[in-house]
């Protein structure tokens, strides 16, 4: 059913407190992130039963609205749109407070504002990530099939130019994101990929271009930024639009040649190394540890931090070797969220799962998570063993020198599968993905259906919350209801069973009773007889009186009448003139 979202934007925007309380609108793959001025003006149970909704994650400085790939897009718009008007002196003054709340609140916790500012910068790259994966992948299938060469040339060049110049996006986002100008940002984040830098040297060592990859990026700007907001407390306002961008370019490009660069790159090798070193020696027990725990680090909007990690190793060996391994979590909770399916009967959570299935299947798991596991308890922890099973399953062959790896990053689950690379062919990779895909699904669902804790009945778990729970206790109630209304249905059956068969003793007894019943019965019958009788005999002596009367009442109107002919007869007497 497609959400219609300016209604569900409408809906949202009062039960976050209003315009007045909202300080901040951003979006991710699947949620609406608002910074709220006060976060307890905020109806988190009317927001849950909104249409559309999928989940609500309230972390220190965000309030996120879970709505699902595609529909977040569309109602940020609309929820962008609400708040584009005209604004009162005391809105201003609210949203002023709510700032300087906000940015309380993120001094308060520095290291998960570090992680979500982090993000911050990687998220928006995410859709040309997916585009320039894609069209590599497909490169490579036309290059290893020996079809369009006159093809492939053309989609090289359209599928890596932007890894080439990843380092400029990310200088850019990162300024906008801690306080600097973008394009300064991006201006100093650019020196990482210059061929220029090969002539310069740094500790004894010529550079490389790209050395410190997207690392060596994010430090730059980060640099650039503090310098930035340095001369712009200090250099006086005449001069400091020339001065500020100078200085700034200036000290943060050398900073980055001759020191940022060099342990940027360090850091990045170091990266790789272990995680090729990771998965070749310990790959079935890594693969446990990083597939049972993703799911936590995406219920807590954490696993985008990973982001860095992921475009490092692109960067470095063209695919990276992780995200393959933490895309079994997704497998897991389909799983799981197959065997709750089955085993409940409850309609609101069945119509969930059908509506989140495609999406989870896709490697979007949010809409599960937050729809179905997290709400029911005992299957979110079920979903992780299925992932760390699936991990398992991909690192084991790591180990055994058959490395499954990814072009790009964003998608998950059967979305994967173009994206898909390794070293041993992409047959024999696709393959192991889809084993570890289906050791996911396969133990997912059995650990559910055994542990999960529905109940023999296909109830929910007791003490359970969540928009779950009514419906579960419900179905439960009913269903035992109607194991009862059953059992005593069966009792009653067998006890006439065991009245009509017992012993012959227990015939003659029923059978006494019934002719013992016939004769009390046939006794008032015949009471009835009589009193029948009785009262014919009664109405018939009324009748009987009652015509007797009638006959005399006729014999004296007869004598009346004779009397009066024989008066008429006698002769009259002449008349005296």
């Amino acid at each position: 059913m497609r959400i219609d979202s300016p209604s569900t934007a409408a809906a949202i925007l009062p039960l976050v407190g209003g315009p007045a309380n909202v300080t901040s609108v951003a979006h991710c793959m699947t949620r609406l992130r608002l910074g709220l001025s006060d976060p307890s003006r905020a109806d988190e149970e009317a927001l849950r039963a909104v249409p559309g909704v999928l989940g609500v994650v309230v972390d220190d400085g965000s309030y996120q609205v879970v709505l699902g790939p595609g529909v977040v897009t569309r109602v940020t718009a609309a929820f962008e749109q609400l708040l584009a008007r005209p604004s009162t002196a005391e809105e201003l003054g609210a949203r002023g407070a709510g700032l300087r709340e906000k940015r309380r609140r993120d001094n308060a916790t520095p290291f998960k504002s570090g992680l979500r500012r982090l993000a911050a910068v990687f998220v928006p790259l995410i859709p040309a990530l997916i585009g320039c994966g894609v069209l590599a992948g497909v490169n490579g299938l036309l290059l290893n099939a020996g079809w369009l060469p006159g093809l492939t040339p053309a989609l090289a060049a359209v599928a890596s130019a932007f890894m080439a110049l990843i380092a400029v996006f990310v200088g850019h986002h990162t300024a906008k994101e801690f306080g600097g100008t973008p394009i300064l940002g991006g201006a100093v984040a650019a020196i990482v990929v210059y061929p220029g830098v090969a002539k310069v040297t740094a500790f004894g060592v010529a550079l490389a271009p790209g050395q410190g990859g997207v690392l060596g990026a994010l430090a730059a700007a980060l640099l650039a930024t503090r310098v930035e907001r340095w001369c712009r407390g200090r250099v006086p306002e005449a001069l400091d639009v020339l001065l500020t961008p100078t200085l700034t370019v200036l000290v943060a490009g050398l900073g980055t040649l001759y020191g940022l660069m060099y342990a940027a790159g360090a850091v990045s090798s170091a990266i790789g190394t272990a995680a090729n070193w990771l998965l070749a020696t310990t790959g079935a027990f890594a693969g446990l540890v990083l597939g049972g725990l993703f799911l936590p680090l995406v219920m807590l909007g954490l696993h985008q931090a990973l982001i860095p990690i992921h475009t490092t190793l692109i960067e470095q060996q063209g695919y990276t070797v992780l995200l393959p391994v933490l895309a079994m979590a997704g497998a897991g909770q389909v799983g799981a969220a197959v065997a709750v399916y089955v085993r409940l009967r409850d309609t609101s959570i069945r119509t969930t799962i059908r509506s989140a299935l495609p999406a989870g299947l896709l490697g979007v798991g949010e809409p599960l998570i937050y729809g179905v596991s997290l709400p029911l308890g005992r299957p979110f922890l079920t979903a992780c063993a299925g992932g760390a099973a699936g991990g398992a399953f991909v690192g084991f062959f790591a180990m055994l020198g058959d490395k499954v790896g990814a072009t790009a990053i964003g998608p998950s689950g059967w979305a994967l599968f173009p994206l898909l690379a390794g070293n041993r062919g992409l047959g024999l990779t696709a393959a192991v993905y889809a084993g570890g895909l289906l050791t996911g699904y396969a133990v997912g669902f059995a650990a559910t259906y055994a542990f999960g804790g529905l109940g023999p009945t296909g109830t929910a778990p007791s003490g359970e919350t969540g928009h779950a729970e009514t419906g579960h206790e419900e179905a439960g109630h009913e269903e035992a209801a109607g194991e009862k209304t059953r059992h005593d249905e069966t009792a009653g059956e067998k006890a006439r069973h065991d009245e009509t068969a017992g012993g012959k003793t227990g015939h003659e007894e029923i059978t006494g009773e019934k002719t013992r019943h016939q004769e009390t019965a046939g006794g008032k019958t015949g009471h009835d007889e009589t009193a029948g009788k009785k009262t014919r005999h009664e109405q018939a002596g009324h009748d009987e009186i009652t015509g007797e009367k009638a006959r005399h009442d006729e014999t004296a109107g007869e004598k009346a009448r004779h009397e009066r002919r024989q008066v008429e007869a006698q002769p009259q007497p002449p008349s005296t003139p």
